[in-house]
């Protein structure tokens, strides 16, 4: 099949467009960057996201799109609220519209397994109102869709920004191994490939309109992998966790989430409802006249 990846220049963007390739499909990537893992096999658009007219040209030559780029780090995401609003929700929409337009089969959404947390700062909201969007396309569009709700990624093409990527270049320059949060934190990492491959398989029909959650298969606590980097790398200092409060990251679990439920507002009076329908119809009619 004919797919685009957009963010397809990014850590987990880049391996999903490989995997696509080696399983046979024509890939075209977009990003505001060009690929540093390009193949020959694979076409690059340079593009913004919110280039509507460039986006939808990407767009209107492909079967599926599987739509990766985004704001994707929490804590840059906390001090650019407006920027991670407009890439991961009307990016998103953008992306949906020009889906709609080109009859896609199949629109694949990352996604995070934040979106149901009380955690994840503005990363979760914006990931929250894009997964809304995409269901709401379906359901008023018939856009069928996949989302993808990814856990703790670690692998190679990681920036510094990705946790276990930060405490491993972290642990090499400064020869200790030092962890801003609570020894009891616990994460079902998952390795960027194994992501990446589980993100081909879904393109089977029994994926479709679903929500699928990717992360490891069992909880590894924080602690255990740095004593393990600290045997790898042969660091003997003691490890050292800073117990500060990792805004807007969870400790042991994203499955947290409580609904919120309003206070009902109690009326001393209410405007009887008949009596203002009726008001409202004949000031309507008059206007008409």
């Amino acid at each position: 099949m004919k797919i685009l990846v957009t963010g397809g220049s990014g850590f987990l963007g880049s391996h999903v467009a490989d995997q696509l390739s080696k399983s046979g499909h024509k890939v075209t990537i977009y990003d505001k960057k060009k690929s540093s893992w390009l193949k020959k096999n694979q076409k690059m658009i340079v593009g913004n996201l919110l280039d509507k007219s460039r986006l939808e040209k990407a767009i209107s030559s492909v079967e599926v799109v599987y739509h990766f780029a985004a704001v994707a780090d929490i804590d840059e995401a906390l001090i650019k609220p407006i920027e991670t609003a407009n890439t991961n929700i009307f990016g998103t929409i953008l992306a949906l519209e020009a889906s709609r337009k080109y009859k896609i089969k199949r629109f694949i959404h990352a996604s995070s397994i934040y979106v149901n947390s009380k955690d994840g700062g503005f990363y979760r909201c914006s990931k929250k109102a894009a997964e809304d969007y995409v269901e709401e396309y379906n359901k008023i569009f018939n856009i069928n869709y996949t989302v993808l709700r990814f856990g703790s990624l670690y692998g190679e093409r990681a920036d510094i920004n990705n946790g276990v990527s930060s405490i491993i270049s972290k642990a090499i320059n400064n020869n200790e191994l030092t962890y801003i949060g609570s020894r009891q934190t616990v994460r079902e990492y998952i390795y960027v490939l194994d992501a990446a491959r589980a993100c081909v398989k879904i393109l089977e029909d029994k994926f479709k309109n679903k929500h699928i959650v990717l992360t490891g298969k069992k909880k590894i606590k924080v602690y255990d992998l740095l004593k393990m980097l600290a045997k790898i790398l042969k660091i003997k200092k003691n490890i050292k966790f800073l117990n500060k409060k990792y805004l807007g990251h969870y400790t042991k679990s994203p499955f947290s989430y409580m609904p919120k439920t309003g206070k009902k507002f109690n009326f001393k009076s209410n405007i009887n409802f008949e009596k203002s329908i009726l008001t409202l119809a004949q000031n309507t009619k008059k206007k008409n006249l």
